[in-house]
Formats: C-alpha cells, structure tokens, sequence
C-alpha cells in the first residue's frame, strides 16, 4: 500500500496559483522600506536557546509553552526563531552596528515556528515581516514607525483598520506598578489559572496579557500602566500623540494593551481589523529599550513591529481588494519534426534573453495537442514551425485571444513581440 507523506500540522505550502499575492505584498513592502531608509537583514532560522529565553523572556507563554528547541549533535540547546526582533538583536549586538551612524534601521521577511493551536490564520510555521529601529531614544522614531505600518495599509488599499496606542513604562514605573498590581490580584490568585499563579512574583504584568478567558475578565478592573507611568515616560508617551497628530494618524489610547513579550517598554501598539473575528490584530510593535543590553550589548533604545503575512493577505481578501495576477506566456511555439524541434528550441532561449515569455513543447505531444496546451497555459500568441516553415523562412502569428492571424517572416518574430505595436 502506498503510503503518503502529508506536511505537518500548522504548516502550509504557497501554491504557484498564489504565490503572486506573497510577491506582490513583498514587492511593496520592499518599496516602503526603501523609501523609509530601512535595509535588509537577513538572520538564521535557529538560535541559541538562551537568546529567546533572556530576549523574549521566561515568563512569555512564547517560551514556556510554544517553542520548538532540541539538542543538536553537539549537545547544544538550539531553539527554531519564534519571532524576528531577538534574533535582529543578536546580529546588532555581534556585528557592531552600535559603531555605524544611528539611528540603525532594519528590515526582514522571516519563517517563524511556534507551537500553538492551528486555527484560520494562525499556523506553527509562518511568514512575518517586520521592522527594528536601534539608537533612538525620543518619540520620533515611535511615530515614522507606526506612520510606516498606515503607510503600508494605505498603499494596499485596506479600510477599516485602527490604530491602538499605549505606554507600558520603564522598569522604574513598573516596580511601584507592580506593587499596587499584586495587591489587586492577590485576593483573585485561587481564581487565576496556574500559569498566572506562577507569573504571579516573577512578572505579574503578564497576568494581563493571559488568553485565559476567566483571567481575563477578572482582571479587566486592575489598574491600568497608563496611569501610573513616572514623569520621563508620560512625556514619551505624549510626544507620541502629538506626533501622530501632526502627520493625521488617527488612534485609540488602550490601556489593556501590554503585548505578549516581555521586552517591550513605553510605547506598544497594534493595528486592528473589524473584519477578521477573534483574529482581528494584524500588526503589533512597541519599544524594547532594555533588550539590546539584556542581551549583552551596551545600553541601546529600540523600536520595531512585525505583521503576519498570512493574517495581512487573508484581510486584504476579506476586503475585497484585487492584486493584480502577473502578465503570463507571451508566445508558444508548437514544432512538427525534430529539425523544427531543435529550430524552436533555439528560437525560445533566444526569445527569452531577449526578456520574452518563451515556451516549447517538451513533451513529444502531437501539433493538436500542443495547440491545447497553449491555450490552456494562456499564451497570447503561437507559431507553429515545421519543416517548410523552416525552408520558406515563414509561418503564422496568431492571436489566441482574438484569433487574429498574421504571415511572418521566423527572423521577424523576436523584433515583433519586443515592439507588439507591430503586430
């Protein structure tokens, strides 16, 4: 019995039939990217464990429930990347780019891996595009980069989203925060699940951002970060605003916001859909200005966001909008004989240095054959060569979408489709 092998759970394969929507979206992306002086970097699949466990943090649900990590030969434990900004944090840190003109402005399409429930729109392998920005402390850059995110929207056309702003402090707002958090909850701990149990001493914000739907509503009256932020913070935060006010982003203070990682500092922020469900987040960022130097580097400010590919094209189909499929086969060359065979093999290798969209029979098929496969590839135009072609130097161009035919002479075929106003 034939057994076959099916792609693991939570993984899925990019189909040529849409694989032009990944490279339209990308193309874009790389575009804005430009335009905003941001430069590629492209980081390993796997780190070490350790990177992900001091970079995202231990308390995360990332690391203490969704990574896939192994021991490899050399008994090293080794975790596939989870998401993209510690990783970027690495390179920063190991190639000293701290020593380059500031601030540094980073980009990168990445796979990620988490081990998480497969549900429409979420997968265990995935695509992320995102955005790290090192060596800026004041509000500035927290705006161009969200101004970024609305840009990219704009430009593919997508409504409806809404921008969600809020300040989740410094280390020196957070302990007396996290004085009066844990005299909230501590009545509420028989009632708390046991992650935030555990969470509990060891970073009780995290209790916050619980999925746990009892958590959740019995900690919706804890009080909020916002509001207890120092004097440096509260600044940060209302240069924010007034920065997007200048440029006319519009934004809602949340202050449930706190982002599921445990670097982030001062400013979060999410993009949201009305059109995705439970889903509705297709961008989240904030600032990290901690990480850098809880990953061995020096003291450096830091700000970035990432946007699932997958959740941005599955908005851009629930809205309708149309990305335009590429142009296909610009000319089919059906060949009776093996002499006309070697004819148009020469001819479409000439045809496609030339930049044509070329093809050939390569499956020995009849000349009735050949003609379906045209059509059903969608060339736009067809010769068919054989002998006497070949002999008389001619044959005839026709349009398959028209059905327009045309007598021309072999040497004039590659001059025809480089100028179509001749044909």
């Amino acid at each position: 019995m034939r057994v076959v092998i099916q792609a693991p759970k939570g993984t899925k394969d990019i189909l040529p039939k849409e694989i032009y929507k990944w490279q339209y979206i990308e193309s874009v992306i790389a575009q804005l990217c430009k335009e905003f002086g941001y430069k590629e970097i492209r980081i390993p699949v796997f780190e070490h464990t350790e990177l992900f466990r001091r970079g995202v943090g231990d308390t995360t649900d990332v690391v203490q429930k969704e990574m896939y990590t192994f021991t490899d030969k050399g008994g090293r434990s080794i975790t596939l990347r989870p998401e993209g900004t510690a990783g970027v944090v690495r390179s920063y840190i190991e190639n000293g780019m701290a020593s380059l003109p500031q601030p540094i402005k980073l980009y990168y399409n990445i796979t990620a891996y988490r081990y998480e429930n497969v549900q429409k729109g979420r997968y265990r392998e995935f695509n992320q595009f995102g955005v790290e920005a090192f060596g800026a402390a004041g509000p500035s850059i927290d705006v161009e980069i969200i101004s970024m995110v609305d840009t990219l929207f704009k430009r593919l056309g997508l409504k409806g989203i809404k921008l969600n702003i809020n300040s989740i402090g410094c280390p020196s707002c957070r302990k007396e925060y996290n004085l009066k958090l844990r005299e909230f909850l501590k009545p509420l701990l028989p009632e708390l699940c046991p992650d935030c149990n555990n969470r509990f001493e060891k970073n009780p914000l995290r209790i916050l951002d619980c999925k746990n739907k009892n958590c959740k509503s019995m900690v919706k009256q804890a009080p909020a970060l916002l509001d207890n932020l120092c004097d440096d913070c509260r600044k940060h935060f209302e240069g924010l605003k007034e920065g997007l006010d200048n440029l006319g982003i519009e934004y809602e203070v949340n202050k449930n916001i706190v982002r599921g990682l445990d670097y982030y500092t001062r400013t979060v922020f999410e993009f949201i859909s009305s059109n995705m469900g439970a889903q509705d987040t297709i961008c989240g960022g904030g600032r990290y200005d901690g990480l850098v130097e809880s990953c061995g580097g020096e003291s450096t400010p830091g700000i970035g966001f990432a946007i699932g590919k997958e959740r941005l094209l599955m908005e851009i189909d629930s809205q309708g909008i149309n990305i335009p499929e590429p142009g296909g086969i610009d000319i089919y060359i059906a060949s009776v004989g093996e002499a006309a065979d070697r004819f148009a093999e020469k001819l479409v290798y000439q045809l496609r240095n030339a930049g044509i969209v070329a093809e050939k029979d390569l499956m020995n098929r009849s000349l009735k054959a050949q003609m379906k496969y045209a059509d059903k590839i969608g060339a736009t135009y067809t010769i068919v060569i054989g002998d006497n072609e070949i002999e008389s130097n001619k044959t005839v161009l026709k349009n398959m979408k028209t059905g327009e035919q045309k007598d021309v002479s072999l040497d004039s075929i590659l001059n025809r489709l480089k100028n179509k106003n001749s044909l």
